[in-house]
């Protein structure tokens, strides 16, 4: 089974290591060449690349390579010279600076163009000039001692005694082949430019690195210096040292017991194909060196997608394509079938998502895909394999692998009909930024804001619950206010009728001193009081049997109602249904007996007041009460039975009695309503304190409204926080992004109500539409926004203080039409007090607008921006479709390039794109090529990959032609745009 290139992969180098007889220290064994070929094929990791040092000459390049042509060293892939020097600057110990040229073997003729090369290199003494060749190294040797007679000896001495300078060394390279064929490197230790301290050789020191493509350097803070991480910034690397710079290692060996065994296992790792061009690559990106015991593997292997494999799909001509576990970029002409690879993995991850309006190619090609299957090999070895053929699959319910960003997906969300999606997404990511330790248990972001705000929130509906009860009991107690005055002038009319009626009653009593005539005013007097004692027990009674009703209520009704709410909106509490039972809201004490004795009394006292008619009188004088009955304890029954025989006597004749009774009636009655009057004027003389009071209650309960707001709206910053500490922290295109918390008020809307319900707008402080937004925009709008608790309460006042009479003085009904202005002013407290007009709303921005006012194309930025650099928990490979639509050059580069490069060190990213900035900037690690074959009108037409890294020359080339519109085309627009390109 061919499969194609995994493209730039973790490779094994030794590129600087010496070999038996190396012209200094050598400390091989005289005859180690055997031992020293086995220990390099025995390596572990093994060997793909190895640099055979020498100092000054190429003589042990030559031999080892003799070896290999024979036969040796098989897995060594690269086999190429590395010529060490010494430049002419010293350090501190003493040392000259080592500098090592690294020579492409690609060239037949390379050994000869090197020596050629290094003839162009000289030493200069007073009387003398010696180039770089075995003969003046020897010739030079003899010069500096001339006891060294053997040729063995004057070469070696020669070589200790060479220097070449830097700009010697400089232009000797720019030699066309030199320049293309040698790459320098510098030792970074003391023995290198580490050593060149003295500040007045500062400048020095930074030519020579500046000079170099690369440093021989094994600590991690070393390469992060020059990776750009460290005290130096990539801008500044660039103008003091032309750039970033590789760091590679070796083991500098010269003797067996070192021969590919670096101190501490500091092997050196270069991602490509072991091949000169991806040292060259390497020089150009200089991520892809690497100095640890291992190379460096940022995704977890069972969440890479290791192999791709298309069964029953004959016009796939590459069914077999191996992934790279970093950067995948797939590229080709429009048409050529890169969507349908990446919705083929997609599908195969259970992360396709079918779109009916907006089909990609396996929604497109369905009728073509019978029986088509795709089968993916992650890096732990767990197979999946999915039909390609059905749209069950496509939208399946299984759980996603992957994360597929497809160009239908993208502008789905981008759109205003996708931004809840958006929001969503974003809310994913917050949630995901608190350590799961801080999450509260929740599984998403809306749980844990419930978690969190819920006690706010349910006090914020409490406290306005509350708000209107108290605004309609203020509307009551006011109504009552309102009547003290008519009642006071009713009960004063009630007294002066019932006077009238009492000297209508004497007058028809006898006239002058009569004692039968006191005793029935006696009488009456206390059949008053008596009926006072019945309409007390009567009330009694109504407000026993209202009680009992309650209690019905509160039983079979309000108590389970209350309960079966409090465990659906505390579920999280999980309490047992016998826990659950013990909140059932009932009476701390018998209820049932007070009410029935109460019952009982308030009855058997209204009866014994009431009593019954007497049947018969109770003495021969025809009197119902006994002489020593006290009238005002007697029943009203037997009392209305003597006044009724009283009248009689004291009457005339028949008619005058008849009046008498009804006079007294009607006194009865009017006496009645009277008590009724003075109870009622008892209670509403004191509603006027009691709406002060609850006016009072009132402003606290808007406070603690606004205290609720508040509290919700710092639950929400600090549900934010961690991840605006990333943002701060990240800078650059991550600044850009913010999240901000706010009130969003709708004074219009509260404006409008009152307009439109509650006032005369043609005359009054507000008068025509739109001027009383304007008061409470000026007056209320900014303490709604952004006050506190305290703030909006005495705007509110102030508001009042200012408005509220001349309000209530254009109401649109007359004060006097109680019948209608009543329930108008409960409406008007309830506007005025509400809140239902601010709500809390969490901001996304980017770039300082708001992202329901940003194109969609930014809005796609701010997409990626969720996906590669926040959303650090999810480690699923990302699947993204064009990432550049809708998106200028200059754009791509300074936003999504930067987010591809962080985001390949922790997941596998597969891309579609055309975007050379996306492919090339990014250092992808593999680019598969897709071609698609002429059409002839049937079925589909054939679709081939082929893949490699950027390391490769042909898939350079083919990125050229793509991408660029070829290497002419490329060249032209640079000529255009008079832009120089250094060849």
């Amino acid at each position: 089974m061919e499969f194609l290139s995994r493209g730039s992969e973790w490779h094994r180098w030794e590129p600087h290591i010496h070999a038996p007889g190396t012209i200094l220290n050598d400390q091989f064994p005289a005859n180690g060449w055997e031992d020293y070929l086995s220990a390099l094929e025995a390596a572990s990791p093994s060997l793909r690349a190895i640099g055979i040092t020498d100092y000054c000459v190429t003589r042990s390049y030559e031999r080892v390579l003799e070896h290999k042509k024979s036969g040796r060293l098989p897995d060594c892939d690269l086999l190429f010279p590395n010529i060490e020097l010494r430049l002419n600057t010293g350090t501190v110990k003493g040392h000259f600076v080592n500098i090592h040229l690294l020579v492409c073997p690609d060239d037949p003729n390379h050994v000869d163009e090197l020596n050629r090369f290094l003839g162009r290199l000289t030493f200069s003494t007073s009387r003398d000039k010696f180039a770089c060749t075995p003969s003046d190294l020897m010739r030079l040797g003899r010069h500096a001692d001339p006891n060294k007679t053997a040729d063995a000896d004057a070469l070696q001495h020669g070589c200790t005694q060479f220097k070449v300078s830097l700009d010697n060394l400089m232009e000797a390279h720019r030699m066309d082949w030199a320049s293309e064929n040698i790459v320098i490197a510098v030792s970074g230790n003391a023995d290198g430019t580490s050593g060149v301290r003295e500040a007045a050789d500062a400048v020095l020191r930074e030519e020579i690195e500046k000079a170099a493509h690369a440093i021989f350097a094994s600590s991690l803070k070393q390469r992060d210096f020059w990776l750009g991480h460290g005290k130096a910034t990539e801008e500044e690397l660039r103008e003091r040292y032309g750039g970033c710079k590789p760091c590679i290692w070796g083991s500098d060996a010269h003797d067996m017991d070192h021969v590919a065994r670096p101190a501490e296992d500091r092997f050196c790792w270069i991602k490509g194909k072991p091949s000169f061009d991806t040292l060259r690559q390497a020089h150009l990106d200089p991520e892809r060196a690497y100095v640890a015991p291992y190379p460096p593997s940022w995704a977890t292997p069972s969440q890479i997608i290791d192999e791709v494999v298309i069964s029953n799909a004959p016009w796939a001509k590459t069914p077999h394509v191996r992934l790279n576990p970093g950067l995948v970029a797939i590229i080709g002409a429009r048409g050529s079938g890169k969507t349908a690879l990446a919705d083929i993995i997609a599908a195969g991850c259970d992360s396709y998502d079918h779109n009916s309006e907006h089909p990609s190619f396996l929604d497109r090609a369905a009728e073509h895909l019978d029986g088509a299957e795709v089968t993916l090999s992650w890096g732990n070895g767990d197979p999946m394999t999915r039909s390609l053929d059905s749209p069950v699959n496509w939208s399946s319910d299984a759980y996603p692998r992957a994360r597929y960003l497809s160009q239908q997906f993208v502008e789905h969300l981008c759109s205003n009909d996708g931004m809840p999606s958006l929001i969503d997404e974003i809310e994913r990511v917050i949630f995901e930024a608190h350590p799961t330790l801080e999450r509260d248990g929740a599984i998403n972001f809306q749980e844990l804001l419930d978690l969190r705000a819920c006690e706010f929130r349910d006090a914020r509906i409490r406290e306005e619950e509350a708000l209107a009860n108290i605004s309609d009991q203020i509307g009551v107690e006011l109504d009552k206010s309102r009547q003290v005055a008519p009642i006071r002038s009713q009960i004063e009319e009630k007294k002066k009728l019932i006077a009238r009626y009492q000297r209508d009653r004497e007058a028809l009593l006898p006239k002058g001193p009569s004692k039968i005539a006191e005793r029935l005013q006696d009488l009456i007097n206390a059949a008053d009081k008596v009926r006072g004692y019945i309409r007390y027990f009567a009330n009694q009674q109504s407000a026993i049997t209202g009680i009992k009703a309650e209690i019905q209520d509160l039983r079979q009704n309000k108590a389970p109602d209350t309960l079966r709410s409090m465990r659906e909106q505390h579920q999280r509490a999980k309490f047992e249904d016998d826990d659950w039972k013990r909140f059932l809201l009932t009476y701390t004490g018998d209820v049932d007996a007070v009410v029935t004795d109460k019952a009982k009394q308030a009855a058997t006292s209204m009866e014994g007041w009431r009593g019954a008619t007497p049947s018969a009188p109770v003495d021969e004088t025809g009197s119902f009460l006994r002489p020593g009955d006290a009238p005002e304890k007697t029943p009203l029954a037997t009392l209305e039975a003597e006044i009724a025989r009283i009248e009689k006597i004291v009457a005339a004749d028949n008619e005058t009695a008849k009046k008498l009774a009804a006079v007294s009636k009607r006194i009865a009655e009017e006496n009645t309503v009277l008590q009724s009057l003075e109870e009622k004027l008892k209670d509403f003389d004191g509603a006027r304190d009691r709406a002060n009071a609850l006016v009072a209650d009132r402003e606290a309960g808007y406070v603690r409204v606004f205290d609720a707001v508040v509290a919700e709206e710092r639950v929400l910053n600090e549900l934010y926080a961690p991840l605006m500490v990333k943002l701060q922290d990240s800078g650059g295109t991550l600044a850009k992004l913010s999240f901000s918390v706010s009130r969003v008020v709708d004074v219009a809307g509260w404006a409008k109500r009152g307009e439109k319900d509650l006032f005369d707008l043609r005359g009054g402080p507000f008068k025509g539409i739109g001027s009383l937004e304007r008061e409470a925009t000026e007056m209320l709008g900014t303490a709604w926004a952004s006050g506190d608790s305290a703030a909006v309460s005495g705007a509110m006042q102030a508001f009042r203080a200012k408005f509220q009479d001349m309000l209530l003085a254009n109401a649109p009904v007359e004060k006097s039409d109680q019948t209608n202005y009543r329930p108008w002013s409960k409406r008007f407290a309830h506007w005025l007090y509400s809140t239902d007009h601010i709500s809390i709303e969490y901001g996304i921005r980017y770039d300082g607008i708001d992202l329901k006012k940003l194109s969609p194309g930014t809005r796609g930025i701010v997409l990626v921006l969720l996906y590669l650099a926040l959303d650090d928990s999810e480690d699923c490979p990302l699947i993204i479709d064009q990432p550049e639509e809708n998106l200028d050059p200059k754009s791509i580069f300074d936003e999504l390039v930067p987010l591809f490069l962080a985001a390949k060190r922790r997941r596998q990213v597969i891309m579609v794109t055309h975007n050379a900035n996306l492919v090339i900037n990014t250092d992808a690690d593999q680019i598969i090529v897709a071609e698609v074959s002429a059409h002839d009108g049937t079925g589909l037409p054939s679709i081939t990959y082929q893949a490699g890294g950027l390391d490769e020359a042909e898939i350079r080339r083919m990125a050229c032609e793509i991408l660029e519109g070829g290497d002419r085309a490329f060249q032209d627009r640079a000529r255009r745009l008079r832009i120089a390109l250094r060849r």
